[in-house]
């Protein structure tokens, strides 16, 4: 477990880079990390997940501005879902899925948070990643049934943001949430798929109603809340047997 929750804090870090990097079209690689003011190149020890943002009090160790605190927040938040992950599943289907979601979390909050951009590569990559793992662990049949529960979900989700462009005259949902929804249908059959968009409004209600009441006029990101909601169901083993139940 401490050995998932040390590799989560080093994929956040580099997490951290594909969210900042990624949505303005700049290269993951060069130029190498470095502080956003003064341009100082980090040095190794400058680059210890969580570690070094306390060590340096928060600070570029050369001009001495602040570091965003988003950068040591999605390293823990990435190390403690790893973490968690293993702790719940150990070496299970669901653990793989965990991970691929929690990074897919980590980079999200970052890109559309800060741009309101989820790019398209990544939706890719994780959605051919789970694509693969399913492959190999749930075999060819069950693989087809999630590609077409991620299908109906996709269609679903356009259709409810023709619904909301409708109702309120401006655009309701991006692309890129659409795109989202057949993620999520990959790992979540269409019963569970269409709990997590109701789940994933509810969680987004009162962070909603708070930023308009601010400014009417603020756009509020919904990708962060459906991976949240997707990792919420994983996470509590919820299922579309129990929703009936419960229904």
């Amino acid at each position: 477990m401490i050995c998932f929750f040390v590799l989560g804090t080093i994929m956040g870090s580099f997490y951290n880079v594909v969210g900042y990097r990624l949505p303005k079209g700049e290269s993951l690689i060069t130029p190498s990390s470095h502080c956003p003011k003064c341009n100082h190149e980090l040095k190794w020890y400058e680059l210890i997940p969580v570690l070094s943002f306390v060590i340096q009090g928060g600070k570029c160790r050369k001009c001495n501005c602040k570091i965003n605190m988003f950068y040591p927040f999605i390293e823990l938040l990435t190390g403690l879902l790893f973490g968690l992950s293993f702790y719940l599943f150990g070496f299970s289907y669901n653990f793989y899925i965990t991970l691929l979601v929690s990074s897919l979390f980590s980079i999200v909050l970052v890109s559309d948070i800060n741009y309101l951009i989820i790019p398209d590569a990544v939706t890719i990559i994780f959605s051919c990643a789970i694509i693969i793992v399913n492959i190999i662990m749930l075999g060819l049949n069950k693989t087809i049934f999630y590609f077409l529960s991620g299908i109906f979900l996709f269609l679903l989700m356009y259709l409810v943001m023709k619904l909301g462009n409708f109702l309120f005259k401006k655009e309701s949902l991006g692309g890129a949430d659409i795109k989202l929804m057949f993620l999520v249908g990959l790992i979540l059959d269409p019963i569970e798929g269409v709990f997590c968009i109701f789940l994933a409004s509810l969680i987004a209600l009162p962070i909603s109603i708070i930023k308009i009441l601010k400014d009417k006029n603020n756009i509020i990101p919904f990708g962060p809340f459906i991976v949240v909601a997707l990792l919420l169901i994983i996470l509590f083993g919820i299922n579309s047997n129990t929703l009936l139940n419960i229904y």
